[in-house]
């Protein structure tokens, strides 16, 4: 497959002239201005030809969740993101942790069961979950939380052997964005979420900043965090017939990123930029490095657009820069074969389907849909992915969970719920 690069020029974010940030945003500026936009990893989907692995595939999920309802009744609970915790003593007992919003995190076992509900603190909202293995001296494994509510990161233990959460966050844990309270209000505050190591990234609501967070033992087994590095990725691109594109959003707002995924074997975060493209960033430890570059922009890459404010909406025009992801681009999630090898999982939230890229190349494999089955429905709109290759009770090879947007049926209430997908309905190995 011919590989082409592509460049475009970026104007540098504003929050470059903030003086607080000066020596983080000379870093980052250097990285984007060099190459900007800069380079498709993958063939771009608009090159002459078909791209490997366009004709999509179906397949069914085998488990769901309980139905979780986004009103009064059903304390305000909106599944979005999930995370896959094996239990190492007991692998039966493996756990999947999933946020739902106002409502806290749900804590299921492998048939789907709910075992443990965990309410946010007064004015929590919980957006995305990741895990973190061998933690301290202790070797913990926690499961860390965006509160979008309270611009916080919260930190749960997970028992060894039983996998239940405990709540160790850290009392005086500081704001990740924001400055005070009264900015916190404004919810431009933590948002997306990855971890690696000892490290979070963090991903800023309604803008385009990505923090890296060091977690960090505190007295009586609390754990906190503080800011190692920042980094703003555009949000205006210059188009190769010489116009200006930025994605048409709500007044105010910047694109933003929320799912994410790190390859700390490559030193690589996947961060997806809702309506502009999935990213591949270089880490090195604590600090961004290196050139951002595109994987693959979203379909209405550079499509001009007007926004309705009675609608609340949107309505784009005709472009011929965009990918085959329709916007949103969402959760991203790892499926290693080795040390290095495996594959790429990102959500295409606008039509429901789900693409999967070589982990090392980043070239197209395949892509599929969830579609309704025996025992499930299907996936729509789905948000957070999580995915793990270790073997478990009624999942020889693997395991992938997914969100799933609209539940159905849901007896004219908004319900959503997680989805169980046995890896090798992909056949992919």
């Amino acid at each position: 497959m011919e590989i082409r690069v592509e460049k475009f020029n970026v104007r540098p974010p504003a929050a470059w002239t903030d003086r607080d940030n000066l020596g983080a945003m000379r870093r980052t500026a250097g990285i984007v201005v060099l190459v900007a936009l800069s380079t498709a990893v993958a063939a771009p989907a608009h090159a002459a030809g078909k791209p490997a692995g366009d004709a999509k595939r179906e397949i069914t999920a085998i488990v769901e969740t309980p139905a979780l309802f986004d009103d009064e009744a059903g304390g305000d609970a909106d599944a979005d993101d999930p995370a896959i915790w094996v239990n190492r003593a007991d692998r039966s007992r493996s756990r999947v942790i999933g946020t739902a919003k106002n409502g806290g995190l749900r804590v299921y076992d492998l048939a789907g069961r709910e075992v443990q509900s965990i309410l946010p603190p007064d004015g929590g909202r919980f957006n995305n979950v990741d895990l973190i293995s061998g933690f301290g001296p202790q070797k913990l494994d926690l499961a860390v939380v965006t509160d979008r509510g309270l611009d916080q990161l919260r930190v749960y233990r997970i028992e060894r052997r039983s996998g239940h959460l405990t709540d160790v966050t850290a009392d005086n844990a500081p704001l990740l964005f924001s400055r005070d309270q009264a900015e916190v209000e404004t919810q431009a505050t933590g948002y997306g979420l990855a971890t690696y190591g000892r490290y979070a990234v963090v991903s800023r609501r309604h803008t385009t900043r990505l923090g890296i967070f060091r977690l960090e033992e505190q007295r009586g087994g609390r754990i906190g965090y503080r800011v190692t590095d920042t980094l703003d990725l555009p949000k205006q691109f210059a188009l190769p017939d010489g116009s200006t594109w930025s994605p048409c959003l709500e007044p105010g707002e910047d694109p933003q990123v929320e799912g994410m995924v790190v390859d700390a074997e490559a030193g690589v975060l996947y961060a997806a930029q809702e309506d502009v493209a999935l990213w591949r960033i270089p880490l090195d430890r604590d600090r961004f490095a290196g050139v951002p570059r595109v994987v693959e922009k979203v379909a209405q890459f550079g499509a001009p657009g007007v926004y309705d404010p009675e609608t609340e909406e949107c309505t784009l025009g005709e472009t011929k820069f965009g990918g085959r992801i329709a916007a949103d681009v969402e959760g991203t999630t790892i499926y290693p074969t080795g040390k290095k090898s495996g594959y790429l999982v990102v959500s295409s939230q606008g039509d429901s389907t789900f693409y999967v890229y070589d982990r090392r190349t980043n070239r197209p494999v395949t892509s599929f849909q969830v579609v309704d089955g025996p025992r499930t429905d299907g996936v729509q709109h789905s948000d957070g992915a999580a995915v793990t290759a270790e073997p478990l009770p009624g999942y020889p090879h693997g395991l992938l969970v997914l969100h799933d947007g609209e539940n159905t049926p849901d007896g004219g209430r908004v319900s959503t719920d997680f989805k169980y997908v046995d890896w090798r309905a992909l056949k992919l190995r």
